[in-house]
């Protein structure tokens, strides 16, 4: 946008017309203006900063926290190429190359007359495409296989990938066509579980039934459902809030991409379960800004399921109301973070909350928040609609039920398995088709996981299964690698992740993520040396025990794991 396209009038119009003018508005605003005016200009950060009485330098602080906010122009089409440690594996880094080849520049900048912009993005979480990218809104994938003039001009949009598992509870209505109508949902038992709630349970009924289940938290945590949604219920407050945690950018995720376009409805029935149970009116559904077309069908089921009576007021005649708001991410690994993602909610930057307090108690806007990932709120959905027997009829006694894993890397078939917990490693390779060549490590849990060799085959995939080995399920992220891939490099491409993502707010992680980074180059470029290795120990023990949050703390966890499993990759002067 020029300062000749700027109309002043018009933008002041709009921002009179928004339902809301708080705090908490701003994140929405700064997206909706720069979808509208190209970039946020001063003159519309400006009109802003006076609508919602918010100082300008705080939004100015604001914009420059969010990757995907611009305060400049940019080319009309913004192609960001993923270059995350299973992308970079495939082939990301030399199809960025190609691209800006092919346009003639530099990533960053206006490229072909404006016509595009290309970024490099540290994941999109579709590990399961790779190489991948984001044309604008539309998500590619396997870009290795086509030529950049080609799509470029003619993006072909991916599905939701391959869905595999004997034992399909969450994932049933998941297809490669597209999510299901509000009527399939609805005659496959869908709403079900809320309709049994409202008629025949009390808030503290339905507590019972997510607790007797076992459901644990799926976002990595882990944490007793039951228990979070009790905790919320008791705090004393005046307003109760729900929210979704749809920000997955952990390297290796992309389960709930699938859950949140396949299956919005479970979602939604999810959150308004957890909202009768806590006495919460109100839910927001924060989902990540990478994720456009999964915001494009959460929106229009929410209005569909708005109109249904399924939200809103008076649900189904039963006196109980909950509504839920789509809030987009702007760009930040950050704000999957509990306590960053309630400020990135109340129009902040996505900077973590020292804990305790803890959300349950003092969470969006200083009540009591019950906040949960995706996959626990479609399993709490199903609890409801099947009881709680069915739900730990599978699984292990102390890991009930099912769970999503993401698998990827050198694997024939990747995508996304339903299992039941107690499934072994070696089982779950075999459903994907096998290793492609020999097996030599799997990354578990992701970016903030570790490493482990062949000898993890036997392993049942079960929270109690993993605690016993001394490795971490997290969401559920298994990345393969066959003996091509040079193990210095991986976790070289995980360094600069975290290098890149860190928040800032602490020194522990600011600091320690570009020395851990600027370590693992030399071990890649041969030049590590005894000292290296030494400060690499500080370095590492210090963000695990002094960072404020998860990120810093689980930084370096998958490359000591790597060094310690493989100390012969790691040897001064190796190359």
């Amino acid at each position: 946008m020029t300062s000749a396209e700027f109309d002043p009038q018009a933008l002041h119009v709009w921002l009179a017309q928004q339902p809301r003018a708080d705090r908490s508005q701003l994140l929405p605003m700064l997206i909706e203006a720069q979808r509208q005016y190209g970039f946020l200009s001063e003159p519309v950060l400006t009109a802003v900063s006076r609508a919602l009485r918010v100082p300008l330098a705080e939004i100015h602080g604001v914009v420059r926290f969010y990757s995907l906010l611009y305060d400049r122009p940019t080319g009309r089409t913004i192609v960001r190429v993923c270059t995350s440690p299973r992308c970079a594996q495939a082939g990301g880094e030399e199809v960025l190359r190609e691209v800006c080849r092919h346009l003639g520049g530099q990533p960053g900048e206006p490229l072909a007359d404006g016509a595009f912009e290309v970024e490099e993005v540290p994941c999109l979480c579709l590990c399961d495409h790779a190489p991948a990218a984001l044309h604008g809104d539309l998500p590619v994938g396997h870009l290795s296989q086509v030529a950049a003039e080609v799509w470029l001009a003619e993006p072909q949009e991916i599905g939701l990938g391959h869905i595999g598992g004997p034992l399909r509870r969450l994932t049933a209505r998941c297809r490669e066509g597209g999510s299901a109508s509000l009527a399939d949902y609805r005659a496959e038992g869908g709403f079900s579980g809320l309709e049994h709630a409202l008629r025949k349970l009390t808030p503290a009924g339905v507590i019972e039934q997510i607790t007797a289940s076992g459901l644990e938290g799926r976002g990595g945590a882990a944490f007793p459902t039951g228990q979070k949604w009790k905790l919320a219920a008791s705090s004393p407050a005046d307003r109760r809030f729900v929210v979704c945690n749809g920000d997955e950018s952990e390297p290796g995720t992309f389960k709930d991409r699938l859950l949140l376009e396949g299956d919005p409805w479970a979602v939604l029935e999810g959150m308004a379960l957890a909202g009768y149970a806590t006495g919460a009116a109100q839910g927001y559904l924060y989902v990540r800004g990478e994720y456009p077309r999964a915001q494009r069908i959460l929106k229009a089921a929410i209005r569909e399921a708005q109109l249904a009576g399924y939200l809103g007021e008076n649900i189904l005649g039963s006196g109980f109301h909950f509504d839920v708001e789509l809030r987009s991410g702007a760009g930040a690994y950050i704000c999957g973070e509990e306590t960053a993602l309630l400020e990135s909610l109340e129009g902040k930057r996505g900077l973590p909350r020292l804990k305790p307090p803890y959300p349950v108690t003092h969470g969006l806007f200083g009540r009591p928040t019950a906040i949960n990932n995706v996959e626990t709120l479609c399993a709490a959905a199903w609890i409801l609609a099947h009881g709680a027997g069915a739900f730990a009829a599978v699984g292990t006694p102390d890991s009930p039920g099912t769970k999503l894993f993401c698998l990827s890397g050198d694997i024939a078939l990747p995508g996304t398995y339903e299992l039941a917990f107690g499934t072994t490693m070696r089982e779950l390779l075999a459903m994907a088709g096998g290793v492609t060549g020999e097996l030599q490590a799997v990354l578990l849990g992701g970016a903030a996981g570790a490493f482990a060799g062949p000898e993890v085959l036997e392993l049942p995939l079960s929270y109690d299964g993993f605690r016993q080995a001394g490795l971490p399920l997290g969401s559920g992220v298994i990345m393969v690698l066959n003996h091509e891939r040079d193990l210095r490099q991986t976790c070289l491409q995980l360094s600069r992740f975290f290098a890149h993502e860190s928040c800032g707010k602490c020194f522990p992680c600011q600091l320690g993520t570009q020395r851990q980074m600027e370590i693992m180059q030399r071990g890649v470029n041969g030049t590590l040396t005894q000292g290296d290795l030494e400060a690499l120990e500080d370095v590492v023990y210090t963000m695990t025990h002094t960072s404020i949050c998860g990120l810093g703390a689980t930084a370096g966890s998958a490359i000591q794991s790597a060094r310690i499993r493989w100390p012969e990759l790691f040897r001064p002067g190796a190359g």
